[in-house]
């Protein structure tokens, strides 16, 4: 690693005493043909039983779930923890080992909530009310990189290169694990909700250059004389051209299927085709052309969505806001309504992937934290992250925004990591990253995740009953977003 450590930890190892992030792997690695590691238990016969006991259970459990004072994620996490090595151990996962099942599985589970996201958000792009989450996914998305470095370097040993890929990996706050606080729908204009619905559909993608020089600066990435290659290809261009791409597939699709059904009454009965369909193809020519995919999807979303308030307006009939009760197969949708019927058909469908989703991954989650355990260096990290790194990033990344004070402080407190940390941290162990530091990165990660499932999962109903009297009440502060209906 050219004049560092070779593991990029330096003095981390006397943070954990004899407990070494290797020794870690060397314990968790699979010994037993049929029994430990993600694909041998999942052909496991019990394991089917479990899943299948888990996700019945949940959905006759559903009503009782919702209104428990936390949220549905935190009691995957529990379940995670009886399916694990602790537990029952029907789930043993090495997380390093299994690195590319977890890649795989994290990025198909963070494109769908970022194509979810993006239908979510029907505020016109000219409308200020979008600077928020831009200026949380920039401004504050770097601040925490930067803190969450200096942090990685001074209190757990890392290297420059393995600190700014620890910030890099921590900094995107979650879109498959926030629904509690995002937009419940896209008519949903409140001002809170759409910025954290925003920023999480934007860091996804702009933490990527970072994880990029996070690499580079370990050797693990060309990043070019002083740095011209990361700048102009992974920061300037990947970005641009992810957006723009999505953008413009998003548009050609979405206006296809609306001639299609409004001329033609064609495509009709088929919206699950074209959403797995928009989303691959988004995703496979951003990465073809070597730009962003997540921000491609995310784009496409958008487009999708900005298609049908074009054509049904800033305040369309009730009818067209849930127009698909009563639309058979091979019916003729009006001009109008062709938009309106794809758009929440395509939304309806991608929701419920994205619960099935959370279940799979939240449970993993917490069988692979049992499995690893729980480094002396992340019971540090946690709380600097919780309680000082995101309440800073986001005052100074919303700093001069006309948004009130109770407002900012929801923002700051829910900074929710999840399943898009997952997937940078595999994508960077499957790159190369040297086996001792990635456990230690797999260890730190995995905390932090259970922590914010656990912390803001049980803080996310009383706060955001709280704050909606507060709307509701003579003490809304202000009102909602101007046009976003």
């Amino acid at each position: 690693m050219r004049g560092r450590p070779a593991n990029g930890l330096g003095v981390a190892h006397r943070l954990r005493g004899p407990e070494t992030p290797a020794a870690f792997a060397r314990e968790v690695r699979p010994t037993e043909s049929g029994h430990n590691g993600v694909m041998e238990s999942l052909t496991d016969p019990a394991w089917f039983i479990a899943a299948g006991l888990v996700l019945v259970s949940m959905a006759f459990a559903g009503s009782v779930i919702r209104r428990l004072p936390l949220s549905t994620s935190t009691v995957y996490l529990v379940v995670g923890v009886v399916l694990g090595p602790l537990g029952l151990g029907l789930l043993l996962v090495d997380p390093v080992a299994h690195a590319p099942v977890i890649e795989l599985v994290t990025e198909v589970a963070v494109l769908i909530s970022l194509f979810t996201a993006g239908l979510k958000l029907r505020l016109p792009l000219r409308d200020r009310a979008w600077l928020l989450p831009i200026r949380l996914a920039s401004v504050a998305m770097v601040l925490t990189i930067v803190m969450v470095a200096v942090i990685g370097m001074v209190g757990l040993g890392l290297s420059l290169g393995a600190a700014v890929l620890l910030g890099a990996i921590l900094a995107p706050t979650d879109p498959v694990l926030a629904s509690d606080v995002q937009v419940s729908n896209a008519f949903d204009r409140d001002h809170v909700r759409f910025t954290l619905t925003g920023e999480a559909g934007l860091n996804d993608g702009t933490a990527f250059p970072f994880v990029m020089l996070g690499l580079g600066l370990l050797g693990l990435h060309e990043l070019g004389p002083m740095g011209s290659r990361w700048l102009a290809v992974d920061l300037v261009w990947a970005v641009a051209a992810g957006l723009g791409v999505g953008t413009l597939l998003g548009t050609l699709v979405g206006r296809a299927v609306a001639h299609l059904r409004s001329r033609f009454a064609a495509a009709v009965g088929m919206d699950e085709f074209l959403l797995l369909g928009l989303i691959a193809l988004a995703y496979g020519t951003a990465l073809v052309i070597g730009a962003y995919g997540f921000l491609a999807v995310f784009a496409a979303g958008l487009a999708v969505r900005r298609l049908e308030r074009e054509v049904t307006g800033d305040e369309p009939p009730v009818e067209l806001r849930q127009p698909v009760a009563g639309v058979d197969d091979g019916a003729e949708l009006t001009a109008e309504a062709a938009p309106a019927y794809f758009a929440h058909s395509l939304l309806t469908f991608n929701e419920a992937l994205e619960r099935v989703a959370e279940v799979g991954l939240v449970i993993l989650v917490a069988a692979a934290l049992s499995a690893v355990g729980i480094p002396s260096a992340a019971l540090v990290l946690v709380p600097l992250l919780f309680l000082l790194v995101r309440p800073v990033a986001v005052l100074v990344g919303l700093a001069g925004a006309d948004l009130a004070r109770p407002h900012r402080a929801l923002c700051a407190w829910f900074g929710i990591r999840g399943i898009g940390s997952l997937y940078y941290l595999a994508y960077a162990t499957n790159h190369g990253l040297d086996p001792a530091l990635a456990s230690l990165m797999t260890q730190v990660t995995l905390t932090v995740v259970a922590a914010s499932i656990l912390v803001h999962g049980v803080s996310v109903t009383p706060l955001m009953d709280l704050y909606e009297r507060r709307r509701q009440g003579q003490g809304r502060v202000e009102p909602d977003i101007a046009g976003a209906g």
